[in-house]
């Protein structure tokens, strides 16, 4: 037997799954984790914390490949938690569907 919160999802995602595949919210936090990333990464190249890598950035890498790359960084973030809060939220509507169908044949 379900619980009436799990028929509530059912009933909402059998709604809203069309509309949260494409949904800019969720790609907006993935954003904020990419730009944490990469923000992190320059801050650790301005600290100097680790010298030859200091000096590979300075001497090999051109400061708009760096800036692509970054900008990269962020956008396959967002897309990437995007997809995976979608997969994982289909995931448990087809187990809970399942769950409910397994439970209607023993009854």
């Amino acid at each position: 037997m379900l619980l009436e919160k799990e028929e509530k999802f059912i009933l909402y995602w059998q709604e809203n799954r069309l509309k949260e595949k494409k949904s800019f919210k969720q790609y907006v936090k993935g954003l904020s984790v990419g730009l944490g990333i990469s923000l992190a990464i320059i801050i650790i190249i301005a600290s100097g914390w680790y010298q030859r890598a200091n000096m590979v950035v300075n001497t090999k890498l051109s400061a708009l490949v760096f800036l692509i790359a970054l900008v990269g960084i962020v956008v396959f973030m967002g897309w990437l938690y995007k997809n995976y809060k979608w997969e994982m939220a289909e995931q448990q509507y087809l187990e809970l569907l399942a769950k409910k169908k397994k439970f209607e044949k023993q009854q």
